[in-house]
């Protein structure tokens, strides 16, 4: 776990050569049957022995020594960032993306790229055009997406944390498939700079590790206002891995949800989970009414398809790589098309403008139930994941997936995933919402739960 590796760390039991020339091995050892990672960083090793000199002169930061895999379509000067896809295949980043520089500046040492659905468009990490990532936590199962080979890699050991994207779950879905914890933040609280995005009203970098110390400690480290991106905010970043006891919490359940969970043992595991949280915390459950978040899918793919065509008109092969039109694959394919067709001027005011209005009916839900809730506990996904090249003809059913996940980047919320146990053998993930710019909150509750799964 995160927090034991860095109290190595610090205290010289393990060296920041030692951990990445370990974590190497395990790359090699483990990582031809998961493809988790697009490339390995030659360099990691060097940058390590660095961290090793401020750790012995006492002044080394938060993540000194600690390995982090970068999804695919994050920066990071000097490696790859193909976006998992041929159109990108040949690009090498110039700069490092914010949140990389931060990393960097806290002494982390990035190990690796990491694989994804291309452009971060899917929720299977099937579509990468180098391969899917399978799920070390499920063989054979997929292990999420679009941030699969973040979440497979930090469940397979081969790293300590990773840096994932979440546009609409692409975080959370694949740490719930594959047991671990994940974060979508508030929008505005992590910079945006040097993600090459899927949708910028949307999108957020976030953290996935084995244990919430991990993402506490990250996200601390890459949190903050910075001048490369105007959507950041001033909100104090706090330390979120001084954790506090939850006690007394108002938390609120949906029957909305229960209605949308396509298994119901799913929603039963949540449901039971909640209840045993509640026991335990002094807390109290709260049915809330969310009248418009069953136009989550509705609202989210429009607004997604609209922002990725803008976004990709410089992928055009003269100074990006290939044109992505004539090298991508189906689902980025189809996201195009269907984005230039919403962004004529006679659909303009009936898909993406409705869309809007929608997305601010969901955000007034979420608001009005803040008010008398604390947190909101529900599941992660409303099914099970599928086996790895299940052929799915309507992609409507793939969309569903993040139906549950949707509703927190449409209101701009925070969010984080962690594991409560398995079905048919399959981690399953309790997903909790927070206020914006509230993850103090979050991540006192993502611990409790933590306790109560595996004690302190």
């Amino acid at each position: 776990m995160v927090r034991e590796k860095r109290d190595h760390l610090l205290d010289g039991k393990i060296s920041a050569s030692e951990n990445i020339h370990i974590l190497q091995e395990r790359i090699r050892e483990l990582d031809r049957n998961i493809n988790s990672f697009l490339h390995v960083n030659e360099k990691a090793v060097e940058d390590a022995k660095e961290v090793d000199l401020k750790i012995r002169e006492g002044n080394a930061g938060k993540l000194a020594g600690l390995a982090i895999a970068v999804k695919a379509n994050i920066n990071v000067r000097g490696l790859p960032a193909s976006c998992a896809s041929k159109t990108l295949a040949n690009y090498i980043s110039t700069y490092d993306a914010d949140a990389v520089r931060m990393i960097r500046e806290n002494d982390g040492v990035v190990i690796g790229i990491a694989n994804c659905d291309e452009f971060a468009c899917g929720s299977s990490g099937e579509s990468s055009a180098f391969g899917a990532t399978n799920n070390p936590a499920a063989p054979g199962m997929i292990p999420g997406g679009s941030s699969s080979g973040s979440a497979a890699s930090v469940a397979a050991g081969m790293c300590d944390i990773a840096l994932g994207s979440d546009t609409g779950g692409s975080i959370r879905n694949p740490a719930s498939h594959c047991g671990i914890v994940g974060i979508k933040p508030s929008y505005g609280r992590v910079s945006r700079f040097g993600l090459i995005d899927l949708s910028m009203s949307l999108d957020q970098i976030g953290p996935l590790s084995r244990d919430v110390h991990g993402s506490a400690l990250l996200l601390e480290a890459i949190s903050g206002k910075t001048g490369n991106d105007p959507a950041t905010t001033e909100n104090e970043v706090e330390s979120y891995s001084d954790f506090k006891k939850p006690r007394g919490l108002r938390i609120g359940m949906s029957s909305d949800f229960e209605r949308m969970c396509t298994d119901k043992r799913i929603h039963d595991k949540i449901s039971a989970f909640a209840q045993s949280f509640s026991r335990k915390t002094g807390s109290e459950l709260k049915e809330i009414e969310l009248k418009y978040v069953d136009l989550s899918v509705q609202a989210y793919y429009p607004i997604v398809y609209t922002e990725f065509f803008s976004g990709t008109r410089k992928f055009d092969g003269r100074k990006y790589g290939r044109k992505i039109e004539e090298s991508c694959g189906e689902e980025v394919l189809r996201r195009i098309l269907g984005g230039m067709e919403i962004s004529k001027s006679e659909y303009h005011g009936a898909y993406y403008r409705k869309a809007l209005a929608a997305k601010q009916l969901i955000s007034k839900d979420f608001e009005n139930a803040f008010r008398n809730t604390d947190i909101i506990m529900l599941p992660t996904t409303p099914i099970l994941p599928h086996k790895i090249g299940t052929k799915i003809t309507d992609p409507r059913t793939m969309y569903a997936y993040d139906a549950f996940t949707i509703p927190a980047n449409l209101s701009g919320i925070c969010a984080g995933v962690i594991n409560i146990g398995r079905i048919e053998g399959i981690p399953v993930g309790l997903q909790v919402m927070a206020p914006a710019f509230n993850e103090k909150l979050l991540f006192d509750v993502l611990r409790e739960c933590e306790v109560i799964m595996h004690g302190d």
